[in-house]
């Protein structure tokens, strides 16, 4: 796999020398001791680079093409997954992904934002942002999911709701608080992970959760960069000074006590290896469906609603009159 962003430029570099030797039929004692050398050089500055990432360079990693997407992690995870279609009122919304599945021998509900990876995935699935269908789609899913009693898990990808006239003259606005207000109050578990980028109210819409997780290498944010640096600067070119204004990325968001847990990354983010990236996802959705599993709906409604007044935690500084 290429080492195509920007900031991957020294990793390119070896990656390029390691590719040369190797294409060779015969390696002296040299060349072998040469290789090993620059695999572990290579393992090394990606660790460093990956450490120590900013906020605009962890952006550009939770939108890598090849990252990994809900339909790839249910796939890795699951034995089986049946998709549900349409919200019954207008029409099948295919930036939205909704179904049941078995993970580690439980049945769960799935509702995911889903991208596409070539033009015709990308259009099919309009980038991965939903029209109010879709939400409303995702509404029908959660209800069912609590007559069920079935857990429900939410895939986050999206950099936010679709913003055209049409979808504003079908309520999106409408789409997405209706599903605040029924994810608040619904009597089964919610484990919501940004598993890329979560944008705007797009992703809001399905992360009332009682657990909010996120891979290490993933946003979540009110805005995209580019658009709160058209609306600060007017020049889209201020991306990276609103990301890194805006705390968006997942450590910056725990250690502000927004997310409950960070999910390990494969060494060079999720896109160097979807199998390891879903076996971590798998580990940490079975360990909290795990405990919300034992915990009674009342209970966990309460908890829910104390988990998001408890948010966003401030002191009042001292008076000098």
């Amino acid at each position: 796999m290429d080492y195509d962003l920007e900031f991957e430029k020294p990793l390119a570099e070896l990656a390029q020398k390691i590719a040369l030797l190797q294409d060779k039929s015969h390696l002296e004692p040299t060349e072998q001791e040469q290789l090993q050398q620059l695999t572990h050089d290579l393992q090394e500055q990606t660790r460093e680079i990956y450490t120590h990432l900013t906020a605009w360079q962890t952006v550009q990693v939770a939108r890598h093409k090849d990252r990994p997407y809900a339909a790839d992690y249910i796939r890795l995870m699951c034995q089986d997954f049946f998709e549900l279609h349409g919200d019954r009122a207008f029409g099948d919304d295919h930036a939205i992904l909704a179904g049941l599945a078995t993970l580690a021998r439980m049945t769960v509900m799935f509702i995911c934002h889903q991208k596409g990876r070539d033009s015709k995935e990308k259009e099919y699935h309009n980038f991965g942002m939903p029209h109010p269908e879709g939400y409303r789609k995702a509404a029908r899913v959660m209800k069912l999911a609590e007559k069920l009693a079935f857990p429900l898990i939410c895939l986050i990808d999206t950099p936010g709701a679709f913003p055209a006239l049409a979808d504003e003259e079908r309520g999106q606005s409408e789409a997405i608080a209706t599903n605040l207000y029924l994810m608040s109050r619904l009597r089964v578990p919610i484990i919501a992970v940004v598993i890329g980028e979560g944008g705007s109210g797009g992703a809001l819409a399905i992360s009332v959760a009682d657990r909010l997780l996120m891979l290490q290498h993933s946003i979540y944010t009110v805005a995209a960069p580019e658009a709160a640096a058209s609306i600060l600067w007017r020049d889209k070119a201020f991306a990276p000074q609103a990301a890194e204004a805006m705390r968006i990325s997942a450590q910056e968001l725990m250690d502000a006590q927004v997310v409950d847990e960070l999910i390990a990354e494969p060494l060079g983010g999720a896109h160097r290896n979807h199998a390891v990236a879903a076996t971590n996802l798998q580990a940490a959705l079975c360990k909290h469906l795990s405990e919300l599993t034992r915990i009674a709906p009342e209970q966990l409604i309460e908890r829910r609603y104390q988990k998001f007044r408890a948010i966003g935690p401030f002191t009042l500084a001292a008076s000098k009159l």
